[in-house]
């Protein structure tokens, strides 16, 4: 009988739901959700950050990120203030309250990485961040190649 391993893609997405419910569970317990804390360790907790910058930092289209910095605005964890250097941009700032749920979640991020660096090697380490590389390289490569068969097409 053999033995089929599931496809790289369906690993990535049930390892990644499997973690996403783990980290939504702890955003949970502070009031926020997940998306909100990945925002809120996003943003420079000293000088803030500026908007603009932190959609390519999180990997998101701009309108995404406004809505979560809307949110994290109600919610009263960041503020927005003038960019000093350029009067048409915001930089975004964490609130007192804001550092605080930000500090909890960073110290959960941290154990979870221990813990899973305490069950793998420093070898398997290498190999799977050596693995995501040749994933991400690999679907940036097949992104392009579609959207120019795409261009030809249209």
């Amino acid at each position: 009988m053999k033995i089929t391993k599931p496809l790289i893609d369906h690993s990535l997405r049930a390892t990644w739901q499997a973690v996403s419910k783990m980290y939504s569970e702890v955003a949970r317990q502070y009031g926020i959700t997940m998306a909100l804390g990945l925002t809120l360790l996003n943003i420079d907790p000293k000088n803030g950050t500026a908007s603009t910058a932190l959609g390519p930092i999180m990997g998101m289209e701009p309108t995404s990120l406004s809505r979560l910095l809307n949110s994290l605005e109600e919610l009263h964890l960041i503020e927005r203030k003038p960019n000093p250097q350029d009067g048409r941009g915001v930089i975004v700032h964490i609130t007192a309250d804001g550092l605080t749920k930000r500090d909890f979640i960073k110290e959960h991020v941290y154990t979870f990485n221990q813990a899973v660096s305490d069950k793998i090697s420093q070898r398997d380490l290498l190999g799977y961040y050596n693995t995501i590389d040749a994933i991400n390289s690999t679907s940036s490569e097949q992104l392009f190649d579609f959207q120019q068969i795409s261009n030809e097409i249209l």
